[in-house]
């Protein structure tokens, strides 16, 4: 006596316990008759556990017996059969689940490992998986959430009776075809069972490697967009800045743009530089005003000579711009607000002016932007040309240091030279007078 179970992850055929459990024999025979388990979830699946189903609603609280959809919904429930005692030792093991009060409808679950003894009493074994092994695998290696719902649904299509050795109750009436699925099944918003969600199927290992690539940097993006360093996910660095490294601290912003002037018009020139110190960083943005203009002294000033200094140019992959554009433009809307609506004691002029005066408001903000601009730019070039006296005024003091470690040096070799010539003088002039007085005694 048996019944195959036709799933979405495969096929199982489970051998019924007839003989030791005919009521729940019986129950599980009819209620697959009638097609009661067709589109039914394993709406619970405990990885090396169980797989549970058989309730057609999946959320583990429904389900009826088939004395209950022929008698009434006063027979929903059956006693469980105690004895004889069978045990949960197999994998593959079927029983029917318990309500708590030793009552069962028509949930069951299939054991996903051995000798789950403490399964034992509480839940009725009825029957064991005889094939299919494979496909209890395959569920046990579902992806669940914490309640044990599997993300991707895992469905009974259809049952098939191989073996019936019971009489149809009064009232069965078994379909000549398989329902349609009902509508919780087709309007679901959960993962469908026949859903693709394998995002690497028939791709490349270098596909594969874009894909994953591709996902780790919108990872990243979320999570700078998170702490705040990015001021959007989806934000993209401009593609008409330069970034360039390995500066002479020596080279400043005016050098650069004179350089870099001759492949196009530049909005904006920075090299960056210490904030307390002030001294340059060696690396510096350059904005142009046109994308070719940046592609072409991106190709052709790589790795040139300036100041004596190998320089290195790659476009820029800082957000920084964006973001200050973002907050440029929110403080001069704050600007011209306060300049629109300013009463007259606030304006500056002379006469009579309008209240609203928006377009003198804003020329007067561009004249004070202006000249903010141009005196930081003053600023700038005052303090890289102090930069540049104080590093000469440096080198020179470190010339003149070593210029006097290297007389030093001479004056003690010389020393040592005159010490080791008197010494060797005196050792002559001693054995001289030896030999003498030797010489004195023979004769």
């Amino acid at each position: 006596m048996a019944v195959l179970v036709e799933t979405s992850l495969g096929d199982i055929v489970i051998d019924l316990y007839t003989e030791e459990r005919p009521r729940c024999s019986l129950n599980f025979l009819k209620l697959c008759k009638i097609k009661f388990y067709n589109f039914c979830l394993f709406h619970s699946v405990q990885r090396d556990f169980i797989a549970q189903s058989g309730d057609p609603v999946g959320g583990g609280q429904g389900g009826r017996s088939i004395w209950g959809r022929v008698r009434g919904e006063e027979y929903n429930m059956f006693e469980a059969e105690v004895s004889p005692r069978l045990k949960h030792k197999k994998l593959g093991t079927v029983s029917m689940v318990d309500n708590g009060s030793g009552l069962h409808g028509s949930q069951f679950f299939i054991t996903l490992r051995e000798n789950l003894s403490y399964l034992d009493g509480k839940h009725t074994v009825f029957g064991e998986v005889a094939e299919g092994f494979d496909v209890l695998s395959k569920i046990n290696e579902a992806y669940c959430d914490k309640d044990g719902h599997p993300f991707q649904d895992i469905r009974i299509y259809h049952t098939v009776i191989l073996d019936d050795p019971f009489p149809d109750l009064e009232g069965i009436v078994a379909p000549e075809r398989s329902p349609s699925p009902p509508k919780e099944v087709t309007d679901s918003n959960r993962i469908g069972a026949e859903e693709d969600i394998d995002d690497f199927k028939g791709k490349s290992e270098e596909e594969v490697r874009v894909i994953m690539g591709q996902k780790e940097a919108q990872a990243n993006a979320q999570i700078l967009e998170m702490v705040g360093d990015i001021p959007d996910a989806d934000a993209k660095p401009p593609e008409n800045v330069l970034f360039v490294c390995k500066l002479n601290p020596a080279t400043t912003a005016e050098d650069l743009e004179i350089i870099f002037s001759r492949f196009g018009a530049i909005l904006t020139c920075e090299v960056i530089k210490d904030q307390k110190t002030g001294d340059s960083l060696q690396y510096a943005f350059i904005e142009f005003e046109n994308e070719e203009d940046c592609i072409k002294a991106y190709f052709k000033m790589d790795n040139v000579l300036i100041d004596d200094r190998r320089i290195h140019v790659d476009f820029c992959q800082s957000l920084a711009k964006v973001k200050g554009v973002r907050h440029r433009k929110l403080s001069s809307e704050k600007e011209s607000l306060a300049d629109r609506f300013a009463p007259k004691s606030q304006t500056k002029g002379d006469g009579y002016e309008m209240v609203f005066d928006v377009e003198g408001g804003s020329r007067r903000a561009k004249r004070s932007r202006g000249g903010e601009r141009e005196g930081e730019r003053r600023g700038r070039e005052e303090r890289g040309r102090e930069t540049r006296r104080e590093g000469g005024g440096r080198e020179r003091e470190k010339g003149g240091r070593r210029e006097k470690e290297k007389g030093d040096r001479r004056e003690r070799k010389e020393e040592k030279r005159q010490r080791s010539r008197s010494r060797s003088r005196e050792r002559d002039g001693h054995h001289k007078h030896r030999h003498r007085n030797r010489s004195r005694d023979r004769r």
